[in-house]
């Protein structure tokens, strides 16, 4: 671990990845605050009918629309105004006047949510998989690798859709859980269930190689018990893919959950999140370009920096073997210009 450590702390993208990502975090947790004492506005308030001073003059939040001198014009929300409305609306608001920059916040913590918390259902869940799985072997390695299968014969994209749109209807009430639709529950656990297969059919396969190495059948031979064998010597084994398939799968839990809910089958309303914000600023694209641009942007730097450093991670736990670059050791070999031939046996120690 502390050479993997010294091969990150050389990785400057990878730590620049990591801090970018840890301030788009606190700014989302930065939300509540914002809320209240900035914008003075919840990210659900409608202030359709409402103004606001800008510059000393009362402005439409929303403005009237209908039929002016014979052409029918539409309602057109408020644009970003940058600080001028004393910290209302920065983003502009969207049609039904709700502020724009507090959504984004909020929008973030509910995506970041999501992403964290699905993955950590899916890598928890895959790593008890594959421990069974690779250990025991037999039907129940059979039982766990055809449950995989049967995910990897979705898309999981449109399994994503299917089940998150039955469960947006009705919710989910079985086995004495009760979820009710709307809930952040059901995107967070459609997410993961949907890419368990992803990461635990990988990771089955090193606990299968582990399996058969000489501490493992040390261990047994010494009467140690099967959840002692998996938990404390396979496990410590497959740590460092465990962390890097933990990164990588944040971002991309929060690119899919910002596809559901783009397509209606993921964050519901009123609950804001980046895809849904996307969505909603579609429609405005070419009048209010920023409804869609604002979470679009710190969508993509999110998915970026984990993507970052997540392969500096996985660089510095699995750094690739060193392969020897230089001219092959034959009779034909040139001399060269200067130093010693490539042949040449080495110099006797002083």
């Amino acid at each position: 671990w502390y050479l993997a450590w010294r091969r990150l702390r050389r990785n400057y993208f990878a730590f620049v990845s990591l801090s970018l990502f840890i301030v788009l975090v606190l700014v989302c947790a930065f939300a509540p605050f914002a809320a209240h004492h900035i914008a003075h506005t919840g990210p659900n308030s409608q202030h359709v009918l409402d103004q606001v001073t800008v510059h000393g003059q009362k402005v439409d939040v929303v403005s009237a629309g209908g039929v002016i001198k014979g052409k029918l014009v539409p309602s057109i929300p408020i644009g970003p105004q940058w600080g001028a409305a004393g910290g209302k609306f920065v983003l502009g608001a969207d049609t039904l006047g709700r502020d724009v920059a507090v959504r984004l916040l909020y929008g973030g913590r509910n995506s970041l949510l999501v992403g964290i918390g699905s993955s950590a259902i899916c890598v928890f869940f895959a790593v008890v998989l594959a421990l069974l799985a690779g250990y025991f072997g037999g039907w129940i390695d059979f039982v766990i690798t055809r449950f995989f299968d049967l995910f990897y014969a979705f898309p999981v994209v449109l399994l994503g859709i299917a089940l998150g749109s039955a469960l947006a209807i009705n919710g989910f009430h079985h086995f004495g859980i009760n979820i009710e639709s709307g809930s952040l529950w059901i995107p967070l656990l459609v997410i993961s269930y949907v890419l368990i297969p992803y990461v635990g059919r990988p990771l089955r396969g090193q606990v299968l190689s582990l399996r058969e190495k000489e501490f493992v059948e040390a261990s047994i031979s010494q009467g140690a018990s099967p959840l002692r064998v998996m938990f404390s010597e396979l496990l410590p084994n497959i740590t460092s893919s465990v962390l890097v398939f933990f990164t990588l799968i944040i971002a991309n839990n929060i690119v899919l959950e910002a596809a559901l809910s783009f397509l209606g089958a993921g964050v519901q309303d009123p609950t804001p999140s980046w895809g849904k914000l996307i969505a909603d600023g579609q429609r405005l694209i070419v009048t209010r370009p920023t409804l869609a641009l604002a979470p679009g942007i710190p969508s993509v730097l999110t998915v970026l920096s984990l993507n970052i450093f997540g392969a500096g991670l996985r660089a510095a736990l699995h750094p690739p073997a060193q392969a020897r670059v230089g001219p092959l050791c034959s009779r034909s070999s040139p001399r060269p210009f200067w130093g010693r031939h490539p042949c040449a046996p080495p110099a006797p120690a002083a």
